[in-house]
């Protein structure tokens, strides 16, 4: 794929199989995707799930929160904040993720890879 492809979505499960500022994992074309539903904004996020600094696949079971007026989820691990729009790592920057689009159809989350 291309950068001129439409974009491939990806079912991955119910808006309500996600329970409210948590995050689920999901294999979507071989990456580990963390998914998370922000019930404050009612919005939901895509996110590499491999955390770089701890070199670990955990980002889905971190803590959804902000940090001034960016969403985020601190790794489990090192505590890293990720904002879950962008995917940047606020603490090392370098080690930022990438983030993906996502809709909703029919109470069904679908991601872009």
């Amino acid at each position: 794929m291309n950068r001129n492809d439409p974009p491939q979505w990806s079912p991955v499960c119910s808006v309500a199989d996600i329970l409210p500022d948590t995050g689920v994992c999901a294999l979507i074309r071989q990456r580990h995707v963390a998914v998370f539903h922000v019930k404050g904004r009612g919005a939901v996020y895509a996110i590499d799930n491999f955390d770089p600094n701890a070199k670990a696949s955990v980002l889905s079971r971190g803590l959804v929160g902000n940090v001034g007026e960016r969403i985020v989820v601190a790794s489990p691990i090192y505590k890293h904040h990720f904002d879950l729009q962008s995917g940047e790592c606020l603490e090392v920057p370098e080690n930022s993720v990438a983030a993906y689009p996502v809709r909703i159809e029919n109470d069904t989350v679908l991601v872009a890879v």
